[in-house]
């Protein structure tokens, strides 16, 4: 998507752009109220101020402007409304947005984050922290090979998420994307989901089955914690990367394949091969680019990002939706989120539930703290 940003009588409209451009996300800025651009087959959405909309006489000419420069769909942002809004019209072609003037820094910077996430519909990839920007810009150029990529990194820190950008951005992009956790699946289980099996080959096997890599044929596997994955399936493992083709169980014959891996794990993979948990030519087969996500805590400038995008993930109610005070935004932009994105979304889904009205104040914000005492159970208590 190409967003098409109008820059005239509209303020935000730079801060905007480069949070878009943060996210990855191609832009161009108007100046003028002629300029065209060329489509070249990519979708458009036009981003423009309701200030514009009336300076040029209304949406029948903002329609026919945006359709000059190739956009079918288009947002529309009131500045300096008096309380925060949102409507979709016109078949979702639409988006209305009115964002409510405010000094506190982290509100401002809040809302204009709400706004690119409304904008984008959940199609970026958050970024605002040097660090996160760095990735996903080295991401994108990894994403145009077809090498194998292992992506390290805490637990909850993105790291299915990144492997969903490269996929999203390489050439099989328009093809399958499967994603299989290892940790989730029993092993007797995970051999004949991963390559296949015909019928009867095993107990239970009243039908036959392709097998996930034969499902990601054209595409790309995700292998998640691929850490958690048994010796002996490793090895099966090797061999498919190695001879590019899967041997379902039960059959004696090869099928090829062409399938892009990346794998993931939240675990020091080094110290498991010392520890002979995992095999190294597999880490070396797998581990062709090596990625890093970062725990919340080291890239504090994207929780203000994320957190609006994920209110808007959960709060689908565009009448009563919500928006955090400054003071909120402070506490959780201060907290140091050891349970990184995960215990961030449980917060806000948390205090979608608290609140009362349509504003999530500080006695919304719900952090959970583990209170450990000797010869007791672990309790939980609520920061307020």
């Amino acid at each position: 998507m190409l967003y098409s940003i109008q820059v005239c009588n509209f303020a935000a409209a730079l801060p905007i752009s480069r949070i878009l451009q943060n996210y990855q996300c191609p832009t161009i800025e108007h100046l003028d109220k002629q300029s065209g651009i060329e489509r070249g087959g990519q979708k458009v959405k036009a981003i423009l101020s309701l200030a514009f909309e009336k300076e040029i006489g209304g949406l029948k000419n903002v329609v026919e402007l945006i359709k000059r420069r190739g956009a079918k769909s288009l947002a529309i942002i009131e500045e300096n409304a008096k309380s925060f809004s949102v409507e979709r019209s016109m078949n979702g072609a639409l988006l209305r947005i009115a964002l409510p003037k405010t000094e506190h820094s982290l509100e401002k910077q809040f809302l204009l984050n709400l706004a690119v996430s409304f904008i984008t519909e959940g199609e970026s990839t958050i970024a605002a922290d040097p660090r996160s920007i760095d990735l996903l810009t080295l991401s994108r150029k990894v994403a145009k090979s077809n090498v194998n990529v292992f992506v390290n990194g805490p637990t909850g820190s993105g790291k299915e998420i990144l492997a969903q950008y490269i996929h999203k951005n390489s050439p099989r992009g328009s093809n399958a994307f499967v994603a299989i956790n290892c940790a989730a699946i029993p092993e007797n289980m995970l051999e004949a989901l991963l390559f296949g099996h015909k019928k009867g080959a095993f107990t239970g096997a009243s039908t036959a089955s392709d097998g996930i890599f034969k499902a990601a044929d054209g595409g790309t596997l995700l292998l998640d914690e691929v850490s958690e994955m048994s010796m002996p399936l490793q090895a099966k493992l090797l061999r498919v990367l190695q001879e590019k083709s899967v041997v379902p169980l039960g059959a004696s014959t090869a099928i090829p394949i062409d399938v892009r891996t990346l794998a993931t794990s939240n675990r020091n993979i080094p110290q498991e091969i010392k520890f002979g948990r995992f095999r190294e030519d597999l880490y070396f087969r797998l581990n062709v680019f090596p990625l890093a996500t970062y725990a919340l805590n080291d890239r504090a400038a994207d929780i203000i990002p994320i957190t609006a995008e994920l209110l808007v993930r959960h709060q689908t109610d565009l009448e009563d939706f919500p928006i955090i005070s400054g003071p909120a935004l402070k506490i959780l932009h201060d907290y140091t989120w050891p349970g990184n994105v995960r215990e961030l979304e449980n917060v806000i889904q948390r205090a979608t539930v608290l609140r009362n009205d349509r504003f999530i104040g500080v006695e919304d914000i719900m952090i959970d703290r583990p209170m450990v005492e000797e010869d007791t159970v672990p309790a939980m208590v609520a920061q307020v």
